[in-house]
């Protein structure tokens, strides 16, 4: 099982795709609550290099809360991370899988909750 779902999008920046992710996870009842611009944190903190590469902490109220309240400890594995990162030919979105990411915690309730999740997800990368 892959731990990702990935799209690359061609002939676009990563501005414009970051426009397009956020407005498509916004569609699908998502807020980005945390950024991080891993490019400019390496460079500034070890005075690396690296291709543009940015993590977008997304979260659905409505299904955190659900989460929340089958499986009150699932806050240590929120928010859903999805990333945009230059590649050859384009920019890849890659929205990290909550099936995969919950397989470790033994819950059916949660398990029906990240299934959920898991679309709307793969909804919004593909309608980025």
């Amino acid at each position: 099982m892959s731990y990702t779902h990935d799209r690359t999008i061609t002939d676009a920046s990563i501005d414009a795709v970051d426009a397009r992710i956020r407005k498509a996870l916004s569609e699908q009842g998502f807020g980005v609550l945390t950024e991080i611009d891993v490019k400019a944190t390496l460079k500034a903190k070890i005075g690396t290099e690296v291709d543009d590469y940015r993590i977008l902490g997304a979260c659905s109220p409505a299904m955190a809360y659900k989460a929340i309240q089958v499986e009150p400890r699932v806050g240590a594995m929120l928010p859903c991370n999805v990333i945009l990162r230059a590649v050859k030919g384009g920019v890849e979105i890659s929205a990290i899988d909550p099936v995969a990411s919950m397989q470790a915690i033994d819950n059916k309730d949660l398990q029906r909750i990240a299934d959920e999740v898991r679309q709307m997800l793969v909804e919004a990368v593909e309608a980025a």
